[in-house]
């Protein structure tokens, strides 16, 4: 396995595989004025989302934590954040330059849209010229971070994409890099097997109480079961008739060898490398946004019936086993495993695949995600607004 690849460097030590400089807007009213600005300086991207007018208490937290964390990313080289209010605005704005990376806060209160289209335009303009001049620098193995989470799975993913993940985290473990999963519903059945591969008591019960905090959401609003949302139809179509058979599956992400190393909230940053395990949402692109959120530059997807999901500043790659897949969505799938369930491919030589297109990916190539303009940025909300 090759030992470097080719990232940016930031302001705080942090590597990044991707360059991009971002209009963040800090609530549903600001989209408009921060999508007009993404039209006027062409290279940079707007994350339009619905939320951040009434927010309260930790679902504000998680709101704040998530903007900040998506501009705080390496992938991220500077920012532009518009709002309604200038407290907010101004909020995330402080959260993001503790990076060190440059960030600008507009807000549109007392302004209109045109005037704060245009000074926010302005400072866009000078940080993607500023951006461009950046160049990648050699970087070591273990300074890249790499999280996972699968979608619309199947019998072939619990058999193939989802321990093709295990292998290439196994060696990535061993190189001593961050890495990240969760999909707390998807652990349903299986958590006991998660807990017993944590790395101490303390790591244990941190994420039994994770999980214990998501059975408490269930038995809160009277649900007996996960019927209808956990297997989802297509899993059952696929083949998977339990969530049991479906947590089995997903737990293959982890490998073998790996040992969970620490316990995290939404959208927290892991303060050192190893596994971790992120309570979160098993819809994918809450997960990925959560993911991106945490730091992460880049994102393994293994896929059974086919997943089409992106994320704007996260590549994510995407692996299937499923030879229909393979084949009826063929412009999805970077990593083609199906030669794992046709005996044409052993698992260390399906992990080797996978790690080869990581690197090709760390390296500037654009996954099919990305080649194919999917940028699905999903907030997680707790709960009603005021």
């Amino acid at each position: 396995m090759q030992k470097t690849f080719w990232g940016y460097r930031r302001e705080n030590g942090r590597v990044g595989v991707r360059n991009h400089v971002i209009v963040l807007p800090v609530d549903d009213l600001s989209n408009a004025a921060a999508e007009a600005v993404a039209n006027n300086i062409k290279g940079t991207l707007a994350i339009p989302h619905p939320y951040g007018r009434l927010q309260f208490g930790a679902d504000l937290d998680l709101h704040f934590r998530t903007l900040i964390g998506t501009g705080a990313n390496p992938n991220v080289a500077a920012v532009v954040v518009i709002g309604i209010e200038d407290g907010w605005t101004q909020k995330v704005v402080d959260g993001i330059a503790r990076t060190g990376k440059p960030v600008a806060g507009y807000g549109i209160e007392l302004h209109g849209d045109h005037d704060t289209i245009m000074r926010a335009s302005k400072s866009a303009k000078e940080f993607l010229q500023w951006a461009t001049e950046k160049h990648r620098v050699e970087c070591a193995l273990n300074e890249l971070w790499v999280s996972t989470k699968c979608g619309e799975s199947d019998t072939t993913s619990g058999c193939g994409a989802n321990p093709t993940v295990g292998d290439a985290f196994d060696k990535l473990y061993e190189a001593g890099c961050t890495l990240l999963f969760g999909e707390t519903s998807e652990i349903t059945g299986g958590e006991r097997l998660v807990a017993e591969r944590c790395r101490d008591d303390r790591v244990r019960a941190d994420f039994m109480r994770m999980f214990d905090r998501y059975q408490a959401m269930i038995n809160r609003h009277k649900t007996s079961d996960l019927s209808e949302s956990q297997p989802t139809k297509g899993n059952i179509a696929g083949g998977l008739t339990t969530i049991e058979e479906k947590a089995l599956g997903n737990i293959q992400k982890i490998g073998r060898k790996c040992v969970v190393d620490g316990v995290l909230d939404k959208a927290e940053e892991p303060t050192g490398p190893g596994l971790w395990f992120m309570d979160s949402s098993s819809a994918a692109a809450e997960m990925v946004t959560l993911c991106a959120a945490s730091g992460f530059a880049v994102h393994f997807f293994p896929t059974g019936q086919g997943n089409v999901i992106g994320n704007p500043i996260l590549p994510v790659i995407k692996i299937c086993a499923n030879p229909r897949t393979v084949r009826t969505m063929s412009e999805h799938v970077d990593v083609d495993t199906s030669g794992l369930l046709q005996r044409q491919l052993t698992m260390s030589q399906a992990g080797d695949k996978l790690l080869d297109m990581m690197f090709r990916t760390a390296n500037g190539r654009y996954t099919a995600a990305e080649a194919l303009g999917h940028r699905e940025f999903v907030l997680t909300r707790l709960y009603e607004s005021a």
